[in-house]
């Protein structure tokens, strides 16, 4: 419950503390004193949007602090633990708006952002002003009270949870729908480079080689004579090199010991004369193996073209560059292949998670209609106790496709006088009818949820006499079980609280500040009196009012 407001520098305030307590909370004073101003603070401590035209004083800072006993609620509970945020007996919510516009959010001391505070709040109080009624109108709204009767909550998460994954699992289809479309686009053309490539039979540096072997095929005769030449030279002429440099070490031979150098000179000699016999027997046998050989010739040009033609083709200079594109084409083609595979996979996912969140649905929708006739009922009996006899509400359910809230369309029709001409809300519902309508409706759903303060801006617009009493009946059944905090100008209403509050103007030096006080019994008394009969109440107002405090 919400335990203490204060509010600073705010609008015509300057600055005031209320204590509240349990059960109905009673907010009178005349036209313009500040009391919606009050609830207007509320709202920014809530998560309202603001901006410097709240400020009482421009050079100083607006502040709204709103402390509650929350540490019974699981839900807060779970929030505080999610969000790492200090977790107290009591919950401290701060609000303040700077000279500058900008804006700062506290819980507990911590900063928090406006998406943080709007959550937390939306567990603590229901605050229902003259303009929440166009809610009411709304597809949503209707859903989540015929909800809220159900006490669909668990289902409900467990029907977004499905949802979810089910609408994650269709964007991945359609995802790899669109891949695989791009591929069968490109398939037929990627297949043919690839088959081009396969029958070539790529080998590794192969057109690179087949160059340098047609070169020495096309220069064989020449390469040929030079290395017999060189053989010849060797081996074979009058004074072969192999022998002049073998006789040249046995004519050393008999003086070696003569010069410390001679024994090295003497071993290269050797060195030289064997090597040259090595080289000799190398040249002869690369002699031999250098063949002309014009079908091998024709068969080198052949295969050149064909690579030349393919590095043209495809961009590339080498032969592992052929062969690395040939690689890519067969992967793209594979790929295909395992789309297709996860194509088919994801399918049966979507088809079970279909199957799954209908059946899901399908609960959620037994649940609703449940409801229905009892909500029509106990809505149409609280219409005639406020002062509304005449006024029906039909709730149809309709289905529709799978979407975030199930596969039900609900709405409320109203017909305010007994034509049996049921119309959407919104159409012909007056603002009155709409906010008498609201309280029955959230009296209703109060009891299925575990909200701890409900406030209620004026929502006895345009009513009096019985049907002001009955409102006043309803508040204070709603306050059983909650704080409920009531702004009003029905004696009938404010005679119900549990404790009565009176706004009113002060006049402090040339400004004039809204001020506001806990009223005692004979105090309610009189103020009762004087919303009855004016600034000067009769005796019979006086008893009027001592009866309906009592």
């Amino acid at each position: 419950m919400l335990r203490q407001l204060h509010i600073q520098n705010f609008a015509i305030i300057e600055e005031i503390t209320i204590d509240f307590s349990e059960g109905l909370q009673v907010i009178t004073g005349e036209t313009g004193a500040g009391k919606s101003i009050i609830a207007g603070a509320l709202s920014l401590v809530l998560g309202e949007r603001a901006d410097t035209s709240i400020l009482k004083r421009r050079d100083q800072k607006a502040v709204v602090e709103a402390s509650f006993r929350a540490f019974h609620l699981k839900d807060v509970e779970k929030f505080l633990i999610e969000e790492e945020l200090d977790r107290e007996q009591e919950l401290v919510l701060r609000r303040e708006i700077s000279a500058n516009g900008k804006s700062r959010a506290f819980v507990n001391d911590t900063p928090v952002n406006l998406d943080q505070l709007r959550r937390l709040c939306s567990m603590l109080v229901d605050l229902h002003q003259q303009f929440d009624i166009l809610s009411l109108g709304e597809a949503g709204f209707q859903l989540a009270v015929v909800d809220a009767l159900a006490a669909n909550a668990t289902l409900l998460c467990q029907y977004h949870a499905l949802f979810q994954q089910l609408q994650q699992s269709r964007v991945q289809l359609e995802h790899l729908k669109g891949r695989q479309a791009a591929a069968d686009r490109e398939n037929d053309y990627h297949k043919f480079l690839f088959n081009e490539l396969e029958e070539a039979g790529l080998k590794e540096n192969e057109f690179e080689e087949a160059e340098i072997l047609l070169k020495r095929q096309s220069h064989s005769e020449a390469i040929k004579t030079v290395l017999t030449g060189i053989y010849f030279n060797l081996m074979l002429s009058d004074q072969p090199l192999v022998q002049q440099i073998r006789l040249s070490g046995q004519q050393l031979e008999p003086f070696r010991a003569y010069h410390e150098k001679f024994p090295e000179i003497l071993q290269r000699l050797s060195s030289v004369h064997i090597e040259m016999q090595d080289l000799a027997s190398e040249i002869e046998m690369v002699n031999e193996d250098i063949q002309y050989d014009a079908a091998l010739i024709e068969k080198l040009n052949e295969r050149i073209h064909t690579g030349y033609k393919l590095f043209k083709k495809h961009g590339v200079t080498t032969t592992v560059g052929l062969i690395e594109l040939r690689n890519q084409l067969q992967n793209k083609l594979f790929e295909s292949l395992n789309i297709a595979e996860e194509i088919h996979a994801k399918e049966k996912v979507v088809e079970s998670l279909v199957k799954e969140t209908t059946g899901v649905a399908h609960n959620l929708t037994v649940n609703r209609k449940a409801q229905i006739r009892g909500l029509e009922e106990k809505v149409n009996a609280l219409l005639k106790k406020v002062g509304m006899p005449n006024a029906r509400i039909r709730v149809t359910c309709s289905a529709t496709i799978l979407n975030e809230q199930g596969m039900d369309y609900i709405e409320f029709l109203f017909d305010a006088n007994k034509s049996d001409r049921f119309e959407p809300l919104k159409k012909v519902a007056s603002g009155g009818e709409l906010s008498r309508l609201m309280l029955c409706i959230k009296s209703l759903v109060a009891q299925s949820m575990d909200m701890p303060t409900l406030l209620f801006d004026e929502i006895d617009s345009g009513i009096s006499g019985e049907a002001a009493r009955q409102v006043g009946i309803i508040l204070k059944e709603l306050s059983c079980k909650r704080q409920v905090i009531c702004i009003t100008h029905q004696p009938q209403i404010a005679g119900k609280g549990d404790a009565h509050f009176y706004v009113f103007k002060e006049l402090q030096g040339d400004a004039i500040n809204t001020k506001i006080r806990l009223l005692n019994r004979e105090e309610r008394i009189v103020t009762i009196a004087k919303m009855l009969s004016g600034e000067k109440p009769t005796a019979a107002a006086m008893e009027n009012a001592r009866e309906l405090v009592n």
